[in-house]
């Protein structure tokens, strides 16, 4: 008698195992990419994620190099805004001529505080490039950095007085009160790191440094609509009035063609460790 075919209905694949995914994935050279050091972000892993390059690591030789670059910019900022305030501070004392000893006194505390004032916000937006010293007294970094650190920082005080001592034209006062306040906002505020959200203090005390070191010259723009809405609203526009968009816009392009360089050489290598919390890095 013959068979009847009995229908059958097709066996569905195998359904992996919920481990066996995990075990695999472990098993991958991105699992063992990533496990090497769990305190270590991505930022400093060197990658942004999969399909993104590795990044460059830069040469100990040139780690110095941007340092020193940074420890020049910070320590003539810092001078910069500190002298020019102090000669604001003593013309102002002399032009009244106050010389008791309460005058004395308030020139004092004035001049204290905006140096202590230009060296905060300094300090805030270079620490992370070069450690913000400014000063070769301090200084505590490996001796051969401090080769590079130490003249720098002798030559940017050379410069930023003397360039306090020259400085008559307007339009460059207004350029270095604006790379300043620029240049912090993106270091502080386009920067992220675990400090960002007190970037609107910095921001408030750089641009009071920057009027406290240059209001007694030009006023103290560093904004060209602060300087156009009054000279329309008084119908009033001086000879002088185009320093208050140029000297801005100076300041603009100098801040970011250094935030640019810095970025370019990865400042984050240059001095690691700055937004840790202390022991998950290694000291290079």
């Amino acid at each position: 008698m013959p068979r009847i075919p009995v229908h059958r209905e097709p066996k569905s694949p195998a359904r992996p195992r919920s481990g066996d995914y995990n075990n695999q994935h472990r098993r991958s050279r991105d699992y063992d990419h990533y496990q090497q050091n769990p305190h270590t972000s991505l930022r400093s892993r060197g990658g942004g994620g999969h399909g993104q390059p590795p990044k460059r690591q830069i040469s100990t030789l040139t780690g110095h190099l941007v340092a020193a670059v940074g420890e020049f910019v910070g320590t003539f900022m810092f001078l910069y805004f500190a002298f020019a305030g102090q000669i604001m501070i003593v013309t102002q004392a002399s032009e009244t001529s106050i010389s008791n000893g309460l005058a004395s006194s308030q020139q004092n505390i004035f001049t204290a505080l905006l140096y202590g004032f230009s060296l905060l916000v300094n300090v805030w937006a270079f620490y992370r490039i070069s450690g913000g010293l400014f000063n070769p007294a301090p200084a505590r970094s490996p001796p051969i950095r401090g080769l590079f650190l130490f003249p720098s920082q002798l030559i940017a005080a050379m410069c930023a007085a003397g360039l306090v001592q020259a400085m008559v034209p307007g339009v460059f006062i207004e350029m270095f009160m604006t790379a300043e306040l620029v240049f912090v906002v993106l270091m502080l505020a386009a920067e992220k790191s675990k400090d960002t959200f007190l970037a609107p203090i910095g921001i408030g005390l750089a641009l009071f440094v920057a009027m406290m070191g240059g209001v007694f010259y030009t006023g103290g723009s560093l904004n060209p609509a602060r300087s156009l809405g009054p000279a329309v609203a008084s119908t009033q526009f001086f000879r002088y009035h185009w320093i208050y968009w140029v000297g801005p816009f100076l300041g603009a392009i100098v801040a970011a063609g250094f935030y640019r360089f810095v970025k370019f050489f990865d400042y984050e290598q240059v001095n690691p460790g700055q937004d840790s919390s202390g022991g998950d890095v290694e000291e290079r």
